[in-house]
């Protein structure tokens, strides 16, 4: 095997531990994958999802959650020997419905609530490695949303979260960061996809002029994790295809 150069040992996270919350589907799992091909041993939380095939053995081990359940956050994190990586990306959104309270309460509690439910459970488990968390926001953490009022502010608040937790935990050696990804082709989109006037509009003001896939967010994920990133926290790195730009 040829000896990794400075800079691409830079990027290596192998053998470090990690939970991906919202692992068992879409940007969570791909993430989830990404890592455990990084060299990761990963746990990946989330509600049951029907094409999950748990495999006790292999790098991903997949366990149920609900992230707006308190006590299973803390079983979860208490029956954790070592943690090292944090990725919060457990997240619903309601298009349409969420001026009605209950809807909006419902996103706001799983998107922001539940990812500081995570944090502050994991907390002194990644105090102990010098972890890193990375939140996922959106580009609704910078513009606002007509039809999803609560995923927008969830989103924002995922955004001043994530610097508020870099700068209180950073004495506890924790980097905390955040991706913000673009318009990416998930179960959460697919409403948009289908629709042709929708999915023109989207694709003529991105730059790369097409839609994202989970595992383009994968790369930023590892490199925010990674000793490349010793450096870097308070982050909300845009992951978007140039949407925001244009």
């Amino acid at each position: 095997m040829t000896e990794q150069t400075p800079a691409i040992s830079a990027f290596d996270i192998s053998g470090r531990r990690a939970l991906v919350t919202g692992g068992t589907s879409g940007i969570g799992a791909a993430i989830a994958a990404g890592l455990a091909d990084a060299g990761c041993h990963v746990v990946a939380a989330g509600l049951p999802a029907a094409d999950a095939v748990p495999d006790p053995t292999g790098p991903i081990q997949t366990v149920d959650l609900d992230v707006t359940d308190a006590n299973a956050v803390e079983r979860l994190a208490k029956g954790l020997d070592r943690l090292d990586i944090l990725v919060n990306a457990a997240g619903i959104i309601r298009r349409g419905a969420e001026f009605d309270l209950d809807s909006f309460e419902r996103v706001v509690d799983v998107n922001l609530t539940g990812t500081m439910r995570l944090c502050t459970a994991c907390r002194p488990l990644l105090a102990r490695q010098g972890g890193s968390i990375v939140n996922v926001a959106s580009m609704l953490s910078f513009f606002g949303g007509g039809l999803v009022p609560a995923y927008s502010a969830s989103k924002g608040g995922i955004a001043q979260l994530t610097k508020s937790l870099a700068i209180a935990w950073a004495t506890d050696g924790i980097r905390v960061n955040a991706i913000a990804p673009g318009w990416i082709a998930t179960a959460l989109t697919q409403g948009l996809q289908d629709d042709p006037a929708r999915s023109e509009a989207i694709l003529s003001r991105t730059p790369l002029k097409r839609w994202g896939t989970p595992q383009d967010l994968t790369g930023a994920v590892i490199f925010l994790c990674s000793p490349a990133a010793a450096f870097v926290t308070g982050t909300v790195l845009p992951v978007d295809g140039g949407y925001l730009i244009s």
